[in-house]
C-alpha cells in the first residue's frame, strides 16, 4: 500500500488514483467517464480490503475538486470513516494509537470538506503542444571528432505530442565532404557494438529537452521521402535528450572501436527503414 503518513494523500494508492483523474481531466474526458475507467481498470485495488479505502478517498477527492462528487462514491467514503473501519485497518496494520489518533482527524476533517460545496471548479490544465524540431525525412549533418562530417536521418516528426519528438537513424556517414541528398539515401545504419552493445542499430526516438543549447551542432542537408509510418506508443525504439551525446558521440566512439575491432556482421540501410516494404530490421551484410 506503501503509507507515507497520516494525510489522506499520503500513500501510493491515492497519489496513482488522484494523478491518473486528473491525466484523465486534463484531457477532456468528463469526470464520470473518468471514475468508470479507474473503477474498471483497479478493480483488483478496490477488492483488497487494506487499500480499497485509499482508492475511494482518492476518486472522492478529485470529483469534490471537479464539483462533481457523486452520491454513491460520497456514501461509501462516509460510511468508512463515521464506521472507524480505516482505523481498523490501521490497527490491523500495527499503527500505534497516535498515529490513529492524528488519521482520525485527518479522516474527519476530509469528510467536513466533502460536505461543503467547492466554490469553484478545479480548472483543467492546458497541455502544451510543442512541434517537433525536425521534419521527417530530414538529413542531418554534424562534425566529427576526427573533422569529418556524420549524419543522421530523420524518420518521423511526431506533431501532436506534449513533446514534440522525432524518431532519428543515425548513419556511417564518415566523409571529408558535407554530405548530400545521394549520400544519405545510400547510407547505412550505423550498428553500434562499443561498450556492452551488441550491434544495436542507433535509431532512437529524440526529446528536444536541450536542444537549443547544441542546434547549433547540427545543419539540415537536404529532405527525403520516408514511406513508413513509425508510432511513438507502438515502438520498440528507445529515447534520448541528448543529441550530441547519444548521436554524434555515439559515431565518434563506434570508429573508436571499428579501429580495434571486426565490423559489425549485420548490416542495415537508411533505405530498410525508409521503404514500406523494408521497414524490418534483419538483413545480413
Amino acid at each position: 500500500m506503501g503509507v507515507w503518513g497520516t494525510a489522506i494523500s499520503f500513500n501510493d494508492t491515492f497519489a496513482d488514483i488522484y494523478s491518473e483523474f486528473f491525466d484523465l481531466y486534463d484531457n477532456g474526458l468528463e469526470v464520470n467517464e473518468i471514475s468508470d475507467k479507474l473503477i474498471l481498470k483497479y478493480q483488483q485495488v478496490i477488492d483488497d480490503i487494506d487499500d480499497s479505502n485509499n482508492f475511494w478517498f482518492a476518486l472522492a477527492k478529485a470529483q469534490w475538486e471537479c464539483k462533481s462528487l457523486s452520491q454513491e462514491v460520497y456514501n461509501r467514503v462516509k460510511e468508512v470513516i463515521e464506521t472507524d473501519a480505516d482505523l481498523l485497518i490501521w490497527r490491523k496494520l500495527e499503527a500505534d494509537e497516535k498515529e490513529i489518533k492524528k488519521r482520525k482527524t485527518v479522516l474527519d476533517k476530509f469528510l467536513a470538506d466533502l460536505k461543503t460545496e467547492r466554490t469553484k471548479v478545479k480548472p483543467r490544465k492546458k497541455k502544451n503542444i510543442r512541434r517537433p524540431v525536425f521534419e521527417k525525412g530530414d538529413c542531418l549533418t554534424f562534425k566529427l571528432e576526427n573533422g569529418n562530417f556524420g549524419g543522421a536521418v530523420v524518420l518521423e516528426a511526431i506533431k501532436n505530442s506534449e513533446y514534440g519528438y522525432n524518431l532519428i537513424a543515425t548513419t556511417r556517414i564518415n566523409q571529408v565532404n558535407k554530405p548530400v541528398k545521394k549520400d544519405f539515401q545510400d547510407a547505412e545504419i550505423l550498428m553500434v557494438d562499443y561498450g556492452n552493445l551488441d550491434n544495436k542499430p542507433s535509431v532512437t526516438w529524440y526529446l528536444p529537452i536541450r536542444h537549443k543549447q547544441i542546434a547549433h551542432l547540427i545543419e539540415k542537408v537536404d529532405n527525403i521521402e520516408v514511406q513508413v509510418m513509425y508510432d511513438l506508443n507502438n515502438s520498440l525504439f528507445g529515447h534520448i535528450a541528448d543529441f550530441d551525446m547519444h548521436i554524434i558521440h555515439a559515431v565518434d566512439e563506434q570508429l573508436k572501436s571499428a579501429q580495434t575491432h571486426l565490423r559489425p556482421l549485420t548490416k542495415q540501410t537508411i533505405k530498410k527503414l525508409i521503404k514500406k516494404k523494408w521497414w524490418k530490421f534483419g538483413s545480413k551484410a
